[in-house]
């Protein structure tokens, strides 16, 4: 039946920035589907493990800064590893957001967001696929991308160009990857009612341009996005690597 193929039993998924928003959303997305979580966060993420739990899956909360990935990462996959037994889902969500206009935007804003926005998926990704490879049974990497992987936006120009850089990335690792059968995918938010965009939502003339310029007619919610990361950890999307799906109510068509 087609929607055994989305069953994640068995599996063992790693969710960075699982502790709120729409990290938790794919946290407990695949958990739902049947997979075992360890969620990934600058503060554990006891609640999102709690309600992993209580789907009756595995869960384990592990606090790293991932600032600190080209050390960290290693490590971290191997103490995953040794407490799940396998690794097979790496979702790399972890991100930050720094607004500050072009011609003054500091070095630490630009450093602090490229370290964990790309170079961080970076080595979470080296690590993983290292232990995917070694398995012999191939396994999933899903990329957090953005619409600014397509448009350069405003006052975000780390933001932006970490963006851009996963969409680049996705794909290079989804073509020396699928020799492994691991397939490599990005999911492109579009406008989602989360932390991160609050100050946006606050302002009413930015709030309303946003909203007339999306066909939907709304902001996205982290819910929305959970059955795109069910498929791209899925069986159901074995042919699938290297895209970068939009999930954004319309907003790049428009």
């Amino acid at each position: 039946m087609i929607l055994d193929a989305f069953r994640l039993d068995g599996k063992v998924a790693v969710v960075t920035g699982a502790g709120r928003g729409i990290g938790k959303a794919y946290a407990l997305a695949l958990a739902e589907a049947g997979a075992d979580v360890a969620t990934v966060d600058i503060h554990a993420a006891e609640e999102t493990c709690a309600e992993i739990q209580a789907l009756g899956r595995k869960a384990k909360a592990y606090a790293v800064d991932l600032s600190a990935a080209e050390q960290e990462a290693e490590p971290l996959v191997g103490r995953i590893c040794e407490d799940f037994g396998r690794l097979d889902i790496l979702v790399n969500n972890a991100g930050i957001i720094r607004r500050e206009p072009f011609a003054d935007h500091s070095a630490k804003n630009w450093n602090d967001v490229l370290a964990v926005n790309l170079s961080a998926p970076f080595f979470l990704s080296q690590a993983a696929c290292r232990r995917m490879i070694a398995q012999g049974q191939g396994g999933k990497i899903i990329n957090i991308a953005s619409m600014l992987s397509f448009q350069g936006g405003i006052l975000v120009p780390g933001y932006a160009s970490s963006k851009g850089g996963i969409k680049s990335l996705t794909m290079l690792m989804a073509n020396e990857l699928a020799p492994h059968r691991i397939c490599v995918n990005a999911i492109a938010p579009g406008y989602i009612a989360t932390d991160n965009t609050a100050p946006i939502r606050a302002n009413p003339e930015r709030n309303q341009a946003i909203l007339d310029r999306i066909p939907a007619g709304r902001w996205g919610t982290p819910e929305d996005l959970k059955g795109v990361c069910v498929f791209l950890a899925s069986p159901a999307s074995d042919y699938m690597t290297g895209a970068t799906v939009n999930v954004d109510g319309g907003w790049l068509a428009r």
